[in-house]
C-alpha cells in the first residue's frame, strides 16, 4: 500500500503561524522534502522535530520526483514544504503533486499560511473573485508586458515582487493601474510588517525611500467612476492619438492599447474619445 504525500503549509515569517496538525505530520512522516533544508531546519529546531529532510527545489525536480515516487510507492509518507507558505503557489511542489495524482498516490493537503491570501484579506478589497498571479518576469520589458496582461483583470488581483524590483514595478503601475487602489504588504507577519495603501502614485514615494523586505502587492478592482471623473477625457484622447501615431494597426487596436495603458476598458476609452469630438477637442 503506498504512502501519502502531505502538502504542508509553513509560516511566511512568524514561526508561530503553523497548525498543530502540520507539526504532528512533520514529526510522523518518514522524510520531509524541503525547498531549502537549511531554512526548514530552523523551523524544525524551533518545534523540536528531528525528521530527516532532503532537498526538493526548482533545479532538481526532474531527478528528485522519481526518487520521491519510489519512496511513496514503497509505503513511506513524505511531507512537502517550501521556504515559506503553501507549496505550489509560486513555489516548487505542483509538479510532485501532479506526478502523485498520475501514479495514484494519496495526497493530503495540510492548510495554513499563504502570503497572497494574507495580504489580500488585509487589503479591504472585495475578494470574490481573487486572482493570484505569482512573480513578474525579471526583465523590465517582459515585466511591463506581464503587468499589462494582469491588469486586464477587472477584479482584485495579487502578486509578489522582489525588493530590488518593487520600485520599478510600482512605478510602471502608475501608468498601468491609474487610479485603481493598491495595497503593498511588506514583511508580512514579521516584526516590521507594514501595509502601504493608496494608488500607485501615492505608494511610490514611500517605496523609493525604503524598499527593504519581501513584498506582496494587491491591486483592487477597477473603479466604477466615469473616465471623466478619474482621468479626464482630454488625457484619454491624447493617449489614444499617441497610440494611433505610434502605429496601431486599427482604431480598435488603438482603443485596446489605450485601455491597457490607462487601466480602463476599451468601451470607456471609446466614449471619452467621442466626447472630446463633441466638444471640438483637437489633441492630435
Amino acid at each position: 500500500m503506498p504512502g501519502t504525500l502531505f502538502v504542508v503549509a509553513t509560516p511566511i515569517g512568524n514561526l508561530e503561524d503553523i497548525t498543530l496538525r502540520a507539526l504532528r505530520v512533520l514529526r510522523e512522516v518518514d522524510v520531509i522534502a524541503a525547498e531549502d533544508t537549511r531554512r526548514t531546519a530552523r523551523l524544525l529546531a524551533r518545534h523540536a522535530i528531528s525528521t530527516r529532510t532532503l532537498s526538493f527545489h526548482e533545479h532538481n525536480t526532474r531527478s528528485r520526483i522519481p526518487q520521491l515516487l519510489s519512496r511513496l510507492a514503497a509505503g513511506q509518507s513524505i511531507a512537502l514544504v517550501t521556504d515559506a507558505g503553501t507549496p505550489g503557489i509560486s513555489d516548487p511542489g505542483i509538479e510532485l503533486v501532479d506526478a502523485c495524482v498520475s501514479a495514484g498516490i494519496p495526497i493530503d493537503p495540510i492548510p495554513g499560511v499563504s502570503a497572497a491570501i494574507t495580504a489580500a484579506v488585509a487589503s479591504g478589497f472585495p475578494l470574490v473573485p481573487l486572482t493570484i498571479w505569482g512573480f513578474p518576469p525579471a526583465r523590465s520589458k517582459d515585466r511591463k508586458a506581464w503587468l499589462l496582461t494582469c491588469s486586464e483583470t477587472p477584479t482584485t488581483m495579487t502578486f509578489f515582487e522582489a525588493p530590488h524590483r518593487i520600485v520599478e514595478t510600482v512605478r510602471a503601475g502608475v501608468d498601468i493601474w491609474g487610479t485603481r487602489p493598491i495595497m503593498v504588504g511588506r514583511e508580512l507577519t514579521k516584526v516590521h510588517q507594514e501595509f502601504l495603501r493608496g494608488t500607485a502614485s501615492d505608494v511610490l514615494p514611500r517605496l523609493e525611500a525604503s524598499a527593504k523586505g519581501e513584498f506582496t502587492i494587491v491591486v483592487g478592482p477597477m473603479t466604477k467612476k466615469t473616465v471623466s471623473e478619474v482621468i479626464g477625457d482630454a488625457k484619454v484622447a491624447e493617449e489614444f492619438n499617441r497610440q494611433t501615431r505610434a502605429g496601431a494597426t486599427s482604431r480598435r487596436a488603438a482603443l485596446s492599447a489605450t485601455a491597457k495603458r490607462l487601466g480602463l476598458s476599451p468601451k470607456d476609452v471609446y466614449a471619452a474619445v467621442e466626447r472630446t469630438k463633441d466638444l471640438g477637442d483637437t489633441t492630435k
